[in-house]
């Protein structure tokens, strides 16, 4: 009967670990960072229609319990401007209302602001 030496077996056990943990990678979740040039109005009337909206890649969930809340056509420096979907904590007896355009009856654009609502 042939036996193994312990080194062998400890070698072998390190390249099994280093195998299986060289696969695992924990890194801090990446933080996007958006430049707006100009704060966005809320509850404005303008004459222009907003585009219609991007579709997003939702990246990965960053926590447990995450809420994913899509971006939108805001308006800034007499132009709309995306301002990019963004995950949140949930609220306890909220729930999200996101903003909203809507054509008043002569015909100006209004945009209500999105935000938590009982």
């Amino acid at each position: 009967m042939m036996t193994s030496s312990p080194v062998f077996r400890i070698a072998a056990v390190c390249a099994a670990a280093t195998v299986t943990l060289s696969a695992c990678v924990v890194a801090p979740y990446p933080q996007a960072v958006y430049a707006q040039p100009a704060p966005i109005q809320s509850d404005v009337g303008i004459a222009v229609a907003p585009p219609p909206p991007y579709v997003e890649t939702i990246p990965v969930i960053p926590f447990a319990g995450a809420l994913w809340i899509n971006g939108y056509w805001g308006w800034s420096g007499g132009r709309h401007q995306w301002v990019p979907g963004r995950y949140e904590r949930a609220r306890p007896g909220y729930r999200w209302q996101p903003h909203q355009w809507t054509q008043g009856p002569r015909g100006n654009w209004h945009q209500r602001g999105g935000g938590w609502v009982r």
